[in-house]
This record gives C-alpha cells, structure tokens and sequence, in this order.
C-alpha cells in the first residue's frame, strides 16, 4: 500500500533521492558539540515511516561478525570474490565517480552515528501540494569538518556545470537547493535501477517531446547531521527538533512509544510504520476520486472504504520490525499492531490457533524444510462468507451459487455428495508441508508432501476425488491402489495452485497422489514420499523434532499464542542451490527472477544491467568447503492482544560458535 501511495506522488521524487544518495552515501551523525538526538526525538510526530540504524558503526560491527560476513571473506571465495569486485569498480564505481565528479571513498567513510531513512507527512499547507516529504538522514560525528568539505566541493561542482541552485537558510543552517528531474539521474545509476517508460506529450505543438517532472533536492549539514530531503518542509521539521525547537516529536507518539517500550529498545536496526495513516490517506484518496467521477456505474467494484472494513484492514495500526543480534544467533521480528478488539476479517485468524505446532513424530529428520500452521478451517470458511457478505451480497451469492452447481454436478456421480457437509464440514485446524533435499540439478525440485488436519480424513479423501474429476478431465481416468491398508488415488495433477505442486513445465506431465491417514488427508506428487509417510507409524528412524538445536532455536520464537511454525535447513537447500550454480544451472540462476511481469505491469522496465552479470559462478569453490556458514532458521507467527508477531532465528553455526 504504501509503496503504491508514494508511487502515485510521482516516481521522480525517488528518482531525485538517488542522485542525492550517491552523493552522500552512507553520510553520519553527532559532531564535535551536542550529540544529534536519537531519530524517535529527532523525526516529528507526523513521521509516517522511519527505517533507522541509531548507531551505524555498531550495526557494521555487528554485520562484519556475521556468518554472511564470514563467509564472502573466507579464502575459499577469493577467486569469485575478486571477480565480482573487479567488475563492480569497472562497471558502477568508477564510471558514477566520473558522471558525478567525486571519489565515493570520500563519502562512504563518514558514517559514524545514525543513518535515517523517513517518510514525513507535509499537511495542507505545502507548497506543491505534495503529501509526503523523504528524508535521509546521516551523523558524521567526529568526522563531520569532512563532511563539510565534501558538501563544499559538492555545490561548486554544481554551479560549475550549470545547475539551478540556490541557497535557503533554515535555523541558521544553510541548504542547497538545486533542481533536478530523472534526466539528472546518472546513466550509470539508470542502468541499474528499473525505470518507468518515458511519457510523450500530444499535440501538434508538443508531438515527440518527452517530459520530465522537475524536483528539487535538499541537502545540507546541520551540526554533524547530513540531511538530504526532496522538500524544505521536512527539513526545517527536523532542524526544528534538533535545535531544541518545541515541535511534538515522533517519540511522544503513543502508537510509535508502544513499539519503542516493546521492540526498539538497543536494536542496531528497525522500522516502524503508521499504518493507520496510510490507510486514512488511501481511503481518502479513493472518495475523492470517487465524487469526481461524473456519473456512477453501476458495475464498479465495492467502495474502498467497505472493502478495508470488510476485510479488517481498517484495525491496523501499527507495523514495526527489529534486528537483533547475539552470540546464539540472529533473530528478526516483525509487529503489526492491531488491538484483539478492533480485529475483523482473516486477521481474525491468520495465525491460527494458539495449539501444538512442533514437528509431529512421523516429519522425518531429513526434511529440509517444515511449516505447520494451526489454520481452522471452519473458521476459515465463516470468514470468507462474512467478508463477501460484507463486501458485497452478490459476490456471497455468486459463491453460494457456485457450489450449489458443483453439488448438482457432483450428484450425477455420488448422489451422498454434499460440498459443504463432505467437504468444507470435513476440514480440520491442521495444516503441515514438508520437503525433502532436491535431487539431481534442480534446487527447486525437492519432493513435498501437503498435510490437511481432518476429523474423517477418509470422507474428506472421497469428497476432494469428485471435486478434481469436476474440475479436471483427465481426473476421471484417475486409478486406486492399496498400500499398507490405505487406499492412494493417483490422478493427472490437476492445473490448480497446489502447496505440493511446485513449478512444472508445461511439457512434464506429473501424477498427483493421495490417502487418508492419521487424521490427516496426505497429498504429493511423488508417491515415494506420500508411502514414507503412510508407514510412519512402523518407522524407528530419526524424526525432525530430534534434530540437533532445534528444541533450543525453536523457544526463541515460539510462545503460548503460536499457532504457526516453520523449519529451513539452509544447509542442505543451499547445498543444492550452490551446486546448480557452479554447474551453471538456469534454475539456480533464476531462483530470484520472476519480477518482470510485475515491473512490466507497472509501466517499469527492467534494469539494463543486473548485478548476477558481475558474477561468474564457475568460480566458486566446492559446497563442502564453505558448507560450515549454513545452519537452519526457525520462525513462527502468534497472536496477542495487542497485535500478530512473526519472528524468525537463524542459530549460529555450531563450526563459527565461540570456544
């Protein structure tokens, strides 16, 4: 949501932001006289996101003992590592240098306090009309008569070569402000970054031209503080603060104090966001449009306003997240602040049920990654017929509609079929996939097994058989075998987003099979993991419950509120992954794409370059030799009165622990 409200704001900002940020990269915080204060009594009270380091160099101190850390300066990486920085100089660094006319290592050594990165709310009474105000805020600290040197050659590089600048002074601290627009965006930086299709205006007059929104950027020194802005506004808020103006700040805000008390407290990282705000904003934004539409129509989809109610966005508050770090391991939690009392919708029940989440006794030890989540489905299906109800009663009688044909259909077949007794009546509070070690060159094809909790598992097994030969053809040629006293119907997987399906090609036809067992209905499309599991209860080998550390890891995370948990072994998936990279695998190497259809729905078009171009993977030595950096990460979802947490806890590797 929020990204798409300041998208609406105009790209450019942005755009103008990263001219500035290359420019002062990483910049930092308290000087030779009064310390800056920290960001919740520096940043106001209509502050709408902060993401802040109160202490840089702690949080690179903290990085450079990390298993990452270790790990990209570990001997075995000198070869691909030097490559990749090689090629970083001569194709980023070196080139920005020489658009910009700076030495980034003048730059990238003045952090030493704070880094900020804000959103701030500009009120009515802006003078472009803007709503939103960014800030990147950097405490150079003791090397702050650096800072003001770089800042000094900066604005003579500027009027050297032409630009629009002038000088404000805001409290008696001088800013320059010069104007920019997405032409002043180093090429360099344009090839790295997505951008947005260049508009054309029309027009006789203006046939071919090409427009570009122009903005202006901020940037100055106050005491030992770089501040870079896109608005004047913003500035002077801070400034106000940090010259001991009286200006509510962002730490006398209850909602931010609540966030503070409970998470912020000591962590070297953390964001928070005002959640309620950006919904106002969007809500408001959706009815103004609205009442300039010049007539209704009657087909439109629901108000924005009876959409977030009925799908209980309206009782968000809050989102907060925190890094920490300790001799035992990483932990990541992330908060959203949403009173019990004000909760509607699926945030109702999107943790699930405060019950036993851990491994059961027949998840294998060699699975490699787990998550079971206590969802009720009755619950689940009571709120998806409330929320179409509250949307909208048509969309809930079109739902009703649907099944009544499928019951009509499905009768012809098995006149005792009932969808919503034999099927939606049969769903439990249980839902459990697990996955073992891919094998062969593909990370990604690693056998699954999907786990639905059901109080008659064996109806529930029947209910889903005439369900896939309604909606699939080829299900009716589907066969039943025996197997230990167990029926396994097999079937052509159906075309449905299964947990278990994972990506197939289009040319790689797979078999879908399930049974009944154990109060669960188990379904895969590898049968040899589906049997392992229909003969559990016989089995004496190790089970993942019993794993080395995971009782320990998994406390971290988990309380009497949990109703979901989850399991990774990186280091068995990144066996997989690594050995696909260094073979040269396009399924490794595409692990992280797919953005593309979405940055093209958007009008953005993909980078010109890509970091993964720099890296040449043949270079990396074997998994084994680096394999002591992986572990495994745990996480987990719960519910309190106050909100819903997830948190997640990578352990130490036992090889990096100190003697």
């Amino acid at each position: 949501m929020l990204t798409t409200l300041v998208r609406s704001k105009r790209v450019s900002h942005a755009l103008a932001l990263f001219f500035g940020l290359a420019l002062g990269t990483y910049v930092a915080s308290n000087a030779f006289g009064a310390a800056v204060p920290a960001p919740d009594k520096l940043l106001s009270d209509d502050t709408l996101l902060v993401i802040t380091a109160p202490d840089y160099s702690k949080l690179r101190d903290t990085f450079k003992d990390s298993p990452q850390s270790q790990l990209w300066h570990d001997p075995a990486l000198k070869a691909f590592r030097e490559h990749f920085i090689e090629k970083w100089n001569e194709e980023f660094v070196r080139p920005l240098e020489r658009e910009l006319d700076i030495r980034l290592d003048d730059y990238t050594g003045l952090p030493q306090g704070q880094v900020t990165f804000a959103l701030t709310q500009l009120g009515p009474e802006s003078k472009d009309g803007r709503e939103l105000g960014i800030l990147f805020l950097v405490d150079s600290k003791s090397k702050s008569g650096q800072l003001k040197t770089n800042l000094t050659n900066l604005r003579k590089k500027w009027v050297d070569s032409g630009k629009t600048l002038r000088t404000e002074k805001i409290r008696d601290f001088e800013f320059s402000v010069v104007s920019l627009s997405s032409n002043d965006v180093p090429s360099t930086l344009k090839g790295f970054f997505p951008q947005r299709t260049e508009v054309h205006e029309l027009g006789e007059e203006n046939e071919g031209k090409t427009t570009f929104a122009k903005n202006e950027l901020v940037i100055g020194q106050a005491d030992s503080l770089l501040i870079i802005s896109d608005s004047t506004k913003a500035v002077e808020k801070v400034v106000i603060r940090l010259t001991g103006g009286s200006m509510p700040a962002l730490g006398e805000l209850a909602a931010f104090n609540a966030s503070q008390q409970s998470l912020f407290r000591d962590a070297p990282l953390y964001g928070w966001l005002n959640l309620k705000a950006v919904i106002d904003m969007l809500t408001k934004t959706a009815a103004e449009k609205k009442e300039s539409d010049a007539a209704p129509d009657p087909f439109s989809p629901p108000k924005m306003d009876k959409m977030l109610a009925a799908l209980g966005v309206n009782g968000l508050r809050t989102a907060a997240f925190t890094v920490r770090t300790s001799p035992e391991g990483t932990m990541l939690q992330f908060f959203v602040g949403m009173p019990e009392s004000s909760r509607q919708g699926f945030f109702k029940i999107l943790t699930g049920e405060p019950k036993e989440s851990s491994p059961p006794p027949f998840v294998p030890a060699d699975a490699v990654k787990f998550q079971r989540w206590r969802l009720d489905g009755q619950k689940v299906w009571a709120t998806l017929e409330k929320t179409l109800k509250d949307i909208s009663p048509q969309w809930l009688n079109s739902l009703n509609m649907a099944l009544e044909m499928a019951n009509t259909n499905a009768k012809e077949k098995d006149p005792s079929f009932d969808v919503r007794k034999t099927l939606i009546g049969n769903l439990g509070d249980d839902i459990i996939t697990y996955e073992k070690a891919a094998k062969g060159a593909d990370p990604k094809a690693g056998a699954s097994l999907f786990l639905l909790g059901s109080p008659k598992p064996d109806e529930l097994a029947a209910a889903f058989k005439t369900i896939f030969t309604l909606v699939s053809p080829t299900a009716a040629s589907g066969t039943e075998r025996e197997f230990l006293g167990r029926k396994i119907y097999s079937m052509p997987a159906p075309s449905l987003p299964l947990p278990m399906m994972g990506v197939a090609k289009p040319s790689a036809p797979r078999t879908l099979s399930y049974s009944a067992s154990g109060g669960y209905l188990a379904m895969s499309t590898d049968a040899a993991i589906l049997e392992e599991f229909l003969r559990s209860n016989d089995s004496q080998a190790k089970t993942l419950r019993e794993a080395s550390g995971l009782a320990e890891a998994s406390q971290k995370v988990t309380s009497p509120g949990t109703g979901l948990f989850g399991y990774e072994n990186h280091a068995e998936t990144m066996r997989a992954v690594f050995e696909a990279l260094r073979k040269g695998s396009n399924s490794a190497t595409n692990l992280g794409g797919g953005l593309s259809p979405l940055t093209g729905a958007l009008g953005i078009a993909s980078p010109d370059k890509s970091i993964k171009d720099w890296m040449d993977f043949s270079l990396l030595p074997p998994y084994e030799r680096i394999a002591k950096y992986f572990y495994f990460t745990v996480y987990s979802g719960s519910s309190t009165v106050d909100g819903l947490t997830f948190k997640m806890f990578s352990p130490v590797p036992p090889a990096l622990r100190s003697k």
